[in-house]
């Protein structure tokens, strides 16, 4: 079936003070080809064209690069399909006459602005506590000059691309930041570049995850299922080995 019709419950909240509920609206006739952010944007063209307001909902590159489809579908961060930012998750992953809840990520750390869109201004403070090498290295050196062993280096980029969308606070019963903290102490504390910061890095980095009001990890593992990265939650444990370095080591 190339077309669909569906009955949306969308989260609608005029202001982070504001109270907000529930609304249901009809889609009729949608293509399956379309993206779930393409399907948003048909929802919002009829809005306007009845003179009500759109739904607010952050989106950017649409590419599965950037993190700011954030957005909880049917109790999943970015829905049904795993190892897929909504962006990427297309309307054929849904029944003919299905009913679809859209809700924003919801977390201490990230209060709703309006509607779907939350602010994750408190992930950009984390990676300004430390997620940086801030020493003077100089020009840049040969690619050769300072092997790393290619285990190395691929767990170091598998943290890497960890694109800070915050699906893993979302799906977290405590609303824990441990996995996004955890991949940006990683994927410098693998690299020799990042050796003589680590110790500051680790100790500032999760005590400013403290200090936005995340949760601690209990170790659900319900960040690593939602990751639409796949990033593992063995990284968890090398930020919990990095940090205890930091009290048991001169």
């Amino acid at each position: 079936m190339d077309r669909i019709s569906l009955t949306l419950k969308v989260w609608r909240q005029k202001g982070p003070s504001e109270p907000g509920r529930l609304v249901s609206y009809e889609l009729k006739d949608i293509s399956t080809h379309m993206s779930f952010l393409e399907m948003l944007d048909v929802l919002n063209e009829q809005l306007i064209h009845k003179g009500e307001e759109p739904v607010e909902f952050d989106n950017d590159c649409r590419e599965g690069i950037c993190g700011m489809c954030s957005l909880v579908i049917n109790g999943l961060p970015h829905g049904p399909q795993k190892s897929t930012a909504t962006c990427q998750l297309h309307m054929r992953k849904f029944r003919d006459g299905e009913t679809i809840t859209i809700e924003p990520f919801r977390a201490k750390g990230f209060p709703v602005i309006k509607d779907l869109v939350v602010d994750r201004s408190a992930f950009d403070r984390i990676i300004q506590a430390g997620g940086y090498v801030s020493m003077n290295t100089g020009g840049a050196p040969d690619a050769n000059n300072i092997p790393i062993a290619k285990e190395i280096a691929d767990e170091a980029m598998d943290a890497a691309a960890c694109i800070g969308c915050g699906a893993c606070v979302a799906a977290c019963p405590n609303a824990s930041a441990s996995l996004f903290t955890a991949a940006k102490i990683s994927q410098l504390a693998l690299l020799p570049q990042g050796h003589p910061e680590r110790k500051r890095r680790a100790r500032a980095m999760v005590a400013q995850m403290d200090a936005e009001g995340f949760g601690d990890c209990s170790n659900h593992a319900e960040c690593e299922a939602v990751c639409p990265k796949n990033i593992s939650i063995l990284h968890i444990a090398r930020m919990k080995r990095e940090y205890l370095r930091t009290i048991f080591t001169a």
